[in-house]
């Protein structure tokens, strides 16, 4: 087994092995240490010594030791606290072991929901979760919020203690607390999926095991919540959009435009079951973000060439969500919109209203940059490539970028 196999299965395994080490110990923040300590020895050991029989348990097993290591140590810091009173190590729990097979569920998704925990703020929620049953790194989740490593840190730490404050038990919520966090889940699960479909970061453009466990967990949530629109509305979205993976990167791993993408490589069985979801759903309940930015990517998935895109359609979608949404990437990607169906400058104009709502984010230049090619404006152009490379912290896009501008010059 590769070491890229192992990587791709310790990521797997990871919320897995959390959210049974929290709810057998509780301990929210030192359980995640233990789990990341395991993870540790597992990328070290088994390549050599050979994958264990049954992966979750061992990863169970050698973070609960850890666990009790480092609630020893707690108790000997703060052994005349209050506190300690109401802490109890492992193996003195009359519960089942977290690791023994007659309780060898997935509990991903209690995880999930014990993220959104309402006593945390919106963008906690999702921080935490990210960091959590996402496995991104702290700067991959600073930069999908717009804000700087060290605020995200701070952020993501003051969750870690409000969970462990919260004294909430580790279990899924009530029907009715699970409906009030399931717009912080929602997002997460869009910052999870788009983390993994455009990398903000690192050497490749995809991180396709990050797109395939949102998938995942969008699906457990969908049966979990059959009837909710948005829920559906959200799969339909990630699958209508992973549809186009296969052909969005290059031979030499840079970004390939869908308008020049070889549409015959599209996943044709995600195209039509993200259809049939949106067809479902759209019907049923309000429609919300989610199944509105669902029929944009079907409209891009459903047209025959790039040239058939239904763009004046896409452009009303778009006012709409911007009805919905304040969100200033919405507004770039309207105005690119606005660009295909009025033409360039009216689209330029559009992208001029959204001042420095996205300062140093690659994608506000990497759009104006498009339009201006379009306008024939090769000279702004140029120069608008290379600060959208400049700003990009992939290094796909910033190739991509580059050799764009190096073909207008």
């Amino acid at each position: 087994m590769p070491d890229s196999g192992f990587e791709g299965l310790l990521r797997e395994l990871s919320p897995q092995v959390l959210g049974a080490v929290v709810r057998r110990y509780g301990h929210f923040d030192l359980a995640e240490d233990a789990t990341q300590e395991a993870l540790l020895a597992a990328a070290t050991q088994w390549p050599s010594d050979g994958l264990p029989d049954n992966p979750r348990a061992w990863l169970i097993t050698v973070a609960s030791r850890r666990l009790t290591d480092l609630l020893r140590g707690e108790q000997a810091r703060r052994r005349r606290e209050d506190t300690v009173v109401q802490w109890t190590l492992p193996e003195e729990h009359l519960a089942p072991a977290a690791d023994r097979r007659a309780t060898d569920s997935d509990d991903t998704l209690v995880l999930l929901f014990l993220c959104c925990h309402p006593s945390l703020s919106p963008s906690s929620q999702i921080a935490l979760t990210l960091r959590a049953v996402g496995g991104l790194t702290t700067a991959e989740i600073a930069r999908a919020f717009l804000v700087p490593e060290a605020t995200m840190t701070r952020r993501i730490s003051r969750a870690k203690t409000g969970i462990k404050t919260s004294g909430v038990p580790f279990g899924m919520p009530p029907a009715a607390d699970r409906m009030a966090r399931l717009d912080a889940v929602l997002h997460v699960l869009y910052l999870v999926f788009t983390e993994g479909y455009a990398s903000t970061s690192g050497p490749d453009l995809v991180r396709s095991e990050l797109s395939a466990e949102a998938i995942r967990l969008a699906r457990v949530v969908h049966r979990l919540l059959p009837d909710d629109s948005e829920v559906a509305g959200l799969l339909a979205l990630m699958l209508l959009t992973d549809a186009r993976r296969p052909a969005r990167v290059g031979p030499d791993g840079t970004p390939v435009p869908m308008s020049e993408q070889d549409r015959s490589r599209w996943n044709t069985e995600y195209v039509a079951e993200g259809i049939a979801l949106l067809s479902e759903a759209l019907p049923n309940g309000p429609t919300g973000q989610f199944q509105i930015q669902a029929a944009i990517a079907a409209l891009h998935d459903e047209a025959p060439s790039a040239e058939e895109t239904d763009w004046p359609q896409i452009e009303a979608l778009y006012e709409l969500l911007l009805r919905l949404s304040d969100n200033p990437v919405v507004a770039l990607n309207h105005a690119v919109a606005v660009g295909m169906v009025r033409g360039p400058r009216e689209g330029l104009t559009a992208l001029g209203r959204l001042g420095d709502r996205l300062p140093g984010d690659h994608r506000f230049h990497a759009a104006r940059a498009h339009l201006l090619e379009m306008a024939g404006d090769t000279g702004e152009a140029v120069e608008s490539y290379v600060e959208a490379a400049r700003r990009a912290a992939s290094l796909p896009h910033q190739r991509y970028l580059h050799s764009r501008a190096a073909r207008l010059r």
